[in-house]
């Protein structure tokens, strides 16, 4: 599939896309083209959800602001994808990426980045999840946080060497990385955490399973 997806939906609203290619046996996304910088909420929920012939996805998601559940399980149950696009969002509705790459076993690659230095609730949570052949994390630029903002964001991704260098938030919210690399048994080295105001949960079970961690600096 190929072309510029506001073409192919022509005068239907971006908000439509929402499980466009669901269950389907798409196997090449990478000439699709989603240019919009700003999108609103539920505009990508679940458009590659399932499609489990996926290799290559959209090289890029250049928005920059992205609305309430926008990209939640956009690529969830992409078995066979292999690199992730770059995400460009700097502005973050709540849950807009939860469990988007939830299950694709064969990612290797992820977004370099993650720009957003706000993050909203539930944004990134179980992102990753279960990415079992992950290896690098991207970097995350966040200062501020927001309740269950990257629970479970790498959990089950056993073959995950690098995390984040630095989690920057000094101040973080309740859950906020619950969980966040719970069963990552091939990482080494943990986030430097700067936090110096916590919440409940805020670092709950996050490195619980990580049996070669030997490296932590606060």
């Amino acid at each position: 599939v190929g072309g510029d997806i506001t073409t192919l939906l022509g005068n239907i609203r971006q908000r439509y896309a929402e499980g466009l290619f669901e269950n389907s046996d798409i196997v090449d996304a990478s000439n699709l083209s989603l240019p919009a910088t700003e999108l609103e909420d539920f505009c990508y929920d679940r458009m590659f959800y399932n499609c489990n012939s996926l290799v290559n996805a959209p090289s890029i998601l250049p928005a920059t602001k992205i609305g309430y559940s926008c990209y939640t399980q956009m690529f969830w149950g992409c078995e066979n994808l292999v690199n992730a696009p770059e995400i460009l969002a700097t502005t973050l509705g709540d849950r807009c990426c939860q469990r988007m790459f939830g299950g694709c076993k064969s990612l290797v690659n992820a977004t370099s980045i993650l720009p957003a230095t706000t993050l909203s609730k539930y944004c990134y949570y179980g992102m990753f999840e279960g990415c079992e052949s992950l290896v690098n994390a991207p970097e995350i630029l966040a200062t501020t946080s927001e309740y269950d903002c990257c629970r479970e964001m790498f959990e089950g991704c056993e073959s995950l060497v690098t995390a984040p260098s630095i989690l920057s938030a000094t101040t973080l919210a309740s859950g906020c990385y619950d969980r966040m690399f719970y069963g990552c048994k091939s990482l080494v080295t943990a986030p430097v955490l700067p936090a110096t105001t916590l919440e409940n949960a805020c670092y709950y079970s996050m490195f619980d399973g990580c049996t070669n961690l030997n490296n932590i600096t606060m």
